[in-house]
């Protein structure tokens, strides 16, 4: 999951959307990649793999208001397709109709949660070892960003230079659909033209890598930086540090 102010986006990303999606395309000749008879393609999460998860934002809000640990993860996993926070990152509802029944679904399930105030902490540090790797991979496959997203006026980007380093964004915001729908997989690899079989996929979710890989996709689980990484070294075959 990922919070993206759409009037402080890269221009870049704006131009020659199709269904809302980014367009950008590079051309990666396949000689460059020591894995190109396998993989033409890396393709991230952007919370919990590139950023710090969204998670750590919740456990501080719990924290500070005397929720149970998990309580936050716990409301968003009931009617995890159709909930406030599912229906918020397909952009169905605005940022207030979310604020409203999300404090219902909490309340429903105990403590009614200010949901402005756990945006508040959507900041998200990047990790440079994941940022690095995705430099260095760049030469060799393309790249694609897939991620549940809100389009809210409330927080800041501040990642311009990473979103830039993605041949192909695509935010469920925009696209009206999102992880785990397999449809969210299928449309990032139509935009970047490639199979799903020739992608590896990286997300901290296994709810998100499971039709990843049932659509043929490799699987990364990201939990630390540093051992992701060397996983995503492992399969391309190349060096990510």
């Amino acid at each position: 999951m990922a919070v993206v102010n759409h009037s402080q986006r890269p221009q870049w990303v704006m131009s020659g959307e199709a269904h809302g999606t980014a367009l950008y395309h590079r051309d990666v000749p396949a000689s460059l990649s020591p894995s190109a008879a396998t993989f033409d393609a890396v393709l991230f999460d952007f919370g919990g793999v590139l950023i710090d998860s969204p998670f750590d934002a919740f456990a501080r809000y719990e924290q500070a208001s005397g929720l149970p640990d998990g309580f936050i993860r716990r409301v968003n996993a009931s009617n995890h397709h159709d909930n406030a926070w599912a229906r918020l990152e397909r952009n169905e509802i605005t940022f207030d109709e979310f604020v409203d029944l999300f404090g219902e679904e909490t309340a429903a399930a105990g403590a009614r949660v200010d949901v402005r105030e756990v945006f508040a902490l959507l900041t998200g540090e990047l990790r440079p070892a994941m940022v690095e790797a995705l430099r260095r991979l760049r030469p060799h496959f393309r790249t694609g960003l897939l991620t549940n997203n809100f389009a809210v006026p409330l927080v800041g980007g501040g990642h311009e230079e990473v979103l830039a380093m993605f041949d192909v964004i695509v935010a469920s915001a925009d696209v009206g659909v999102r992880k785990p729908d397999p449809r969210f997989y299928q449309l990032a690899c139509e935009q970047l033209g490639v199979e799903p079989e020739r992608c590896v996929f990286l997300d901290d979710l296994g709810i998100n890598l499971k039709p990843a890989r049932q659509l043929g996709m490799t699987t990364i689980k990201v939990g630390g930086a540093e051992r992701a990484v060397d996983e995503l070294q492992q399969v391309l075959g190349i060096p990510l540090r």
